[in-house]
């Protein structure tokens, strides 16, 4: 009975060649960005270089209009101008530090590496400093020199991820080895990590981590070491921060839909009314209605309010090509510590862009975080600038040692 049985569906098989035939190889996560990755290579990095300066000018002249709006029915005319003119200047700063960053590349200031680590140590360290620190908010974010005014947060993510990738190269196998290479690497991350965020700064720190820790994949560290270890640091993080923290744990709460923001509630209400093409530049409301920093740490809730789904697609549209020519620069790229200190870089802005719109769009925690290229500011514009024209210049770098 079991063998005429077995006789019918062998019959029933022979007879439909839909399953007698090869079956369909399916693709797996893996396999689909290994195929990206092979058609993001080209030879020539000048083209996606070209690109990425492209870009960085277009987010920036959005970002110039949007600010210009801001300030335009938010300030007295005499101020009006008096920012404009503070913004346009840090833009034309900005773009000159590119392009003398791109000069440069990572193994212009290879050699300079450790005395900048040093320098933003003490730096980090001068916010908590009588005289030197300025208190903003409660928290100690800045430092204050008289001439100038930064935080030294954002440019600690560019001389970590420099520094991580000179080690991951001189390290070379030693890298995946967990005494020697692994964590001397995490010791220098978390003492920059701690640093950051007792100022308190606890999103900027994890957006440190999160840099280093790719960093240090990408240079060959072992994917069990990173992964594990970034989820214990986090989570620990997050866990001592709810404990200890009131405002953060008032963000995780809204977060998770425990209590109510209405600083992230009228960010939402501004983006939707804008409609598909938006109120206009110079029309929206939301800001003289005491929503607080809708030209920084809110502003693509702004973007939306007066440029509408359009508006905000475009930017999403110019991030995307923002990674995408990221990827194909960084595999153009044949010096090992050029292509993994400028794939550092640009993630680091990258990752910096996807929290903002995150945040504002209640998929995150509320964080204060700009949105590069496009918020008011100068610290985040001009240290932005100065990772993108970094990893232009090994991109120039490379295509001068291709011609000869």
């Amino acid at each position: 009975m079991a063998a005429s049985r077995r006789k019918r569906l062998v019959a029933a098989g022979a007879g439909a060649p839909e399953l007698a035939g090869p079956r369909e190889h399916q693709m797996t996560f893996v396999a689909y960005l290994d195929s990206l990755t092979q058609r993001a290579v080209v030879r020539d990095p000048r083209g996606p270089a070209m690109a990425l300066f492209a870009i960085v000018v277009a987010l920036m002249s959005i970002g110039l209009l949007v600010q210009a709006s801001h300030a335009a029915t938010t300030h007295e005319p005499e101020a009006f101008m008096s920012e404009l003119r503070s913004q346009g200047l840090f833009c034309c700063a900005g773009l000159a530090l590119l392009i003398g960053a791109a000069r440069l590349g990572p193994s212009g200031v290879r050699r300079f590496i450790p005395v900048a680590c040093v320098l933003i140590a003490l730096c980090l360290i001068g916010v908590f400093l009588p005289g030197t620190g300025a208190v903003i908010n409660g928290s100690h974010r800045w430092l204050n020199l008289g001439f100038v005014r930064f935080q030294p947060s954002e440019l600690a993510r560019i001389v970590i991820v420099l520094w991580l990738a000179d080690r991951c190269v001189r390290l070379g196998p030693l890298v995946r080895d967990m005494r020697k290479g692994f964590i001397p690497m995490l010791s220098m991350l978390l003492f920059f990590f701690a640093l950051i965020a007792s100022e308190t700064d606890l999103g900027g720190g994890l957006l440190l981590l999160l840099c280093g820790f790719t960093t240090m994949w990408v240079g060959g560290a072992r994917p069990s070491h990173v992964f594990l270890i970034l989820g214990g640091v986090t989570s620990s993080a997050l866990a001592l921060g709810f404990a200890t923290i009131p405002y953060m744990r008032h963000r995780i709460q809204v977060f998770f839909g425990n209590q109510s923001s209405q600083q992230i509630s009228d960010s939402l209400a501004a983006m939707q009314s804008g409609g598909l093409y938006g109120v206009g530049l110079g029309q929206g409301t939301y800001r003289n209605l005491g929503v607080p920093y809708l030209e920084s740490d809110l502003v693509f809730a702004q973007v939306g309010e007066e440029l509408g789904y359009l508006g905000m697609l475009l930017v999403l549209a110019l991030l995307v090509a923002y990674l995408w020519f990221s990827l194909r620069l960084v595999l153009s790229i044949r010096d090992r510590f050029d292509a993994l200190a400028s794939f550092g870089l640009l993630v680091s802005t990258a990752l910096q862009a996807m929290l903002h719109v995150q945040v504002v769009a209640g998929l995150a925690p509320p964080k204060g975080m700009t949105l590069p290229f496009i918020s008011h500011g100068g610290t985040s514009l001009v240290v932005s600038c100065l990772g993108v024209g970094l990893a232009l210049g090994a991109a120039r770098r490379n295509a001068r040692e291709t011609a000869t």
